[in-house]
């Protein structure tokens, strides 16, 4: 649907476009697809609210300082319900099939490391490889994102992807490089 600019209004045009970036970031914050999800929605409607108020400069990092907001709030509600449950760890990994499938038994005994490693490193380290190394944002997009500069997710990221390769290359998962 091809629709004039001119005759967007300005949520349409500054805001549903950065839908998608928002659920990928939602999903790096929270590392739950639902409530990622509300994550979003809470942040479209504070959006919307305040909409008139945007000079329609930098959607983006509007939005994602929105979103990081409402997920501070959010957390800031839900941490004495996640005081009292601490296994509510959800168990990301799938299955093989069978012994037969050495190879997907292998893919899977990598992919349970790194999940394990990745769950070990502290928070701010943990988020920059979710936000940078898979959801693809920018360094930038992911300092807005975090609330923090650029330059200081480009420290973190190079020292969790360290961390992240000394602890496979204890387990002798990582690959051996020719140093």
């Amino acid at each position: 649907m091809n629709v004039d600019a001119s005759r967007q209004t300005p949520f349409e045009q500054h805001v549903l476009p950065e839908i998608e970036v928002l659920l990928r970031v939602a999903r790096a914050l929270t590392r739950n697809d639902a409530d990622a999800e509300d994550l979003v929605q809470d942040t479209l409607i504070r959006a919307h609210n305040g909409i008139e108020h945007f000079d329609g400069r930098h959607p983006r990092a509007w939005l994602l300082t929105i979103l990081r907001n409402a997920n501070i709030n959010r957390n800031r509600r839900r941490r004495p319900e996640l005081l009292r449950d601490p296994d509510l760890t959800f168990d990301r990994m799938g299955r093989a099939a069978g012994p037969e499938q050495t190879d997907a038994f292998v893919d899977l005994e990598l992919d349970a490391e790194l999940v394990r490693a990745l769950d070990r490193l502290a928070e701010p380290f943990r988020l920059v490889i979710d936000l940078v190394d898979i959801q693809g944002l920018s360094y930038a997009e992911a300092a807005q994102a975090l609330g923090i500069p650029p330059g200081t997710v480009m420290s973190r990221l190079h020292r969790a992807r360290g961390r992240l390769r000394r602890r496979l290359d204890q387990t002798g998962l990582a690959p051996r490089s020719g140093k």
